[in-house]
């Protein structure tokens, strides 16, 4: 019995080394369902190349809040929690690819007793042992498969947390960015309250010499008015906006934050270079994400499939016995070794079952898959067509504001001697104001689309992750 034993040994070891069977399906990427190309203008390829976050910043107040909030904000804590539990969770998985062994030992002494004289009948008995506790051959590649599912869990979380990790950028920035627009537009309320007082004094005087009428004063004095209540409101959004900007950075900020944030210059690059192929769009991480977990699913299948051959297992152990400690290894000593095969016969069909629940899985990891890379196209190419066109837009509302300032002054000139009464004036005051208000609003708009093609375009190079 033993000869056949040690033969059979080595052709279950041989079996062991020449590998298992992979049933899962081949892998292949499927075509983006996108058009090859973005629509990139010859401006989008000439601007400057951005390769990271420090890159799209230009502003090293900006700079120092960012890395504040990579220190302190509590999701991409979470995130990176949870990169470390996948990857622990891999290890695991891991694992059971090797044997496991485990080494044991013991001493008893026994006696009887008899009497006085109970140490007569002392004996003694040591052992140790050290043993393979069912250790599958993975000959259809359940383990296998089990295995890169792990391992593409793992690295999907990874994207994940990358993922996190740039939304998190361009929220502070985003934030920033409001903040500089709304301290932007109550310092032109606050100058609208100053000069549009002066007009009002002025108002009164001429009323007092009988130039204009009540209804001049009145115009004036409600024109004060509304811009004190702008004052007011946009005092309330500034405020708003650094508690918000508290949050998504975790910490408390820096002193005189609200004052260091401004739109010009601009805190941030006006313009980011793209590449026209679509496919830089994989790269992003939520779509690199889909992909990863399209691969657990394939995984799965060929796990499901190794579910319907049998299950090989292997047991063995090698130890000493003796009946002191002191010669426990000079003795002989005895070993075992044992296969365990099991087949499924009949489940009730919950093998077939879960087959095609893997399957389904998949259909519906491929389906989330080119959805994202989809999302991922639409996102960039929105960003693209206002980048392209908000230039032109800033432009003109800078003439706007010229013509509309120079309107201002002329007929404040015309209201002064008497030409014209106040409703011209407080017309073109309007005017004025709101074209300022425009162009404000038109380079947020700019500076918010940069911000929103960083991370459209997967917020700069991808860091290669991989695990052994």
């Amino acid at each position: 019995m033993m000869t056949y034993t040690l033969r059979l040994a080595p052709l279950m070891l041989s079996v062991a080394l020449a590998g298992c069977v992979n049933l899962a399906p081949d892998y292949d990427r499927v075509a983006a369902p996108v058009p090859d190309a973005l629509p990139v203008s010859d401006a989008d390829t000439g601007a400057g190349d951005v390769r990271g976050w420090q890159d799209l910043v230009e502003s090293d107040a900006l700079e120092s809040l960012i890395q504040l909030a990579l220190e302190n904000n509590r999701d991409l804590r979470s995130a990176t929690a949870r990169v470390a539990i996948a990857e622990a969770q891999y290890g695991i998985t891991r694992a059971a690819r090797l044997p496991t062994l485990s080494a044991t030992g013991s001493v008893t002494e026994t006696g009887t007793l008899d009497g006085d004289n109970a140490s007569a009948f002392l004996t003694d008995s040591a052992q140790a042992q050290l043993g393979v506790t069912a250790y599958e051959l993975d000959l259809f590649g359940r383990v296998a498969s089990l295995n890169e599912a792990a391992l593409q869990t793992y690295l999907s979380t990874v994207e994940g947390a990358r993922s996190v990790k740039i939304s998190l950028i361009s929220s502070v920035a985003q934030s920033w960015l409001t903040l500089a627009a709304d301290q932007e537009r109550l310092r032109l309320a606050q100058e609208t309250v100053e000069s549009q007082g002066k007009s009002l004094s002025l108002t009164r005087e001429l009323f007092d010499s009988g130039v204009v009428t009540e209804i001049d004063v009145r115009r004036a004095s409600a024109s004060v008015e509304t811009a004190k209540a702008q004052v007011a409101q946009f005092t309330g959004l500034v405020r708003q906006d650094t508690n918000a900007l508290r949050l998504v950075v975790g910490a408390n900020l820096p002193t005189n934050v609200a004052e260091q944030a401004v739109l010009n210059p601009s805190p941030i690059k006006d313009r980011l270079a793209v590449d026209a192929p679509s496919d830089i769009l994989l790269n992003r991480p939520d779509v690199l994400a889909a992909e990863r977990k399209l691969r657990v699913a394939n995984a799965n299948i060929g796990a499901a499939r190794a579910a319907y051959f049998p299950t090989l297992s292997l047991t063995g152990s090698a130890g000493y016995s003796s009946t002191g400690l002191d010669d426990l290894f000079d003795g002989s000593g005895a070993w075992s070794v044992g296969p365990q095969i099991s087949l499924p016969i009949f489940d009730g069909g919950s093998r077939e079952a879960n087959l095609g629940v893997s399957r389904a899985s998949r259909d519906l990891a491929l389906a989330q898959y080119e959805q994202s890379i989809q999302t991922a196209f639409r996102e960039t190419a929105d960003a693209l067509a206002i980048a392209q066109t908000v230039d032109d837009r800033i432009d003109a509302l800078r003439r706007l504001v010229d013509d509309t300032s120079v309107t201002l002054n002329l007929s404040q000139e015309r209201f002064r001697v008497g030409i014209d009464d106040y409703f011209s004036v407080l017309d073109a005051q309007r005017a004025d104001y709101q074209s300022r208000q425009n162009l404000i609003g038109a380079e947020l708009d700019r500076a918010l689309n940069v911000v929103a093609l960083f991370r459209a375009l997967g917020g700069g190079p991808v860091v290669t992750v991989t695990a052994d």
